[in-house]
């Protein structure tokens, strides 16, 4: 979506400190902002994966 950490904070509604957090791996996101982080992508058209390889995420293609 090419979102910056604060794009991505504001559209989810959590706070920017939030992402970078998460991002650096100094902490886990609770359940609630990891809902909340999925839905918003969600929203956009990526699409989380999980196949025989692994997990991931897929931009889907507007129609």
């Amino acid at each position: 979506m090419n979102w910056t950490q604060e794009e991505l904070a504001t559209n989810a509604g959590v706070a920017p400190r939030t992402i970078r957090l998460f991002e650096s791996g100094s902490r886990s996101p609770y359940a609630r902002t990891v809902a909340q982080l999925q839905s918003t992508l969600e929203a956009v058209g990526i699409e989380f994966i999980v196949t025989q390889h692994g997990v991931g995420v897929m931009l889907l293609q507007k129609a």
